[in-house]
């Protein structure tokens, strides 16, 4: 979903996280821009959780579970922790972007995500 949002279709995606009012500023085209860099860091993580998926015996031990669901965790942890402040500023009437639709789903999942992984790494402790 992360590669289809920020690099197929990242001229919608920046008008989700762009004012209405601010579109017409020079930093807008950068920001669509900037959504296809940070495309290739979602499809290389995509690809490593097909590829866990389909090859879960070649991690049959817990310490190499466990690195795994760090580094998930982690990665959801830092989407989380940059666009919580957005959400914050939103609930007081201010902010970039608004806070609403997808990228609260985004923010939720990825809350979800970091709960869930460092869950399970706890467990194989």
């Amino acid at each position: 979903m992360g590669f289809n949002v920020f690099s197929i279709r990242s001229a919608i995606f920046a008008k989700l996280i762009v004012l209405k009012e601010d579109r017409n500023t020079p930093a807008y085209q950068p920001v669509i821009a900037s959504d296809k860099f940070l495309s290739g860091f979602k499809l290389a993580l995509s690809v490593l959780n097909v590829l866990l998926l389909f090859n879960l015996a070649n991690f049959s031990s817990d310490p190499q579970r466990l690195i795994l669901l760090i580094l998930f965790a982690v990665a959801h942890g830092s989407q989380f922790c940059g666009n919580l402040p957005l959400a914050l500023q939103n609930r007081k009437g201010i902010g970039a972007c608004h806070v609403k639709g997808t990228i609260r789903f985004i923010l939720v999942t990825d809350f979800l995500l970091i709960l869930a992984n460092f869950g399970l790494a706890v467990s194989l402790l």
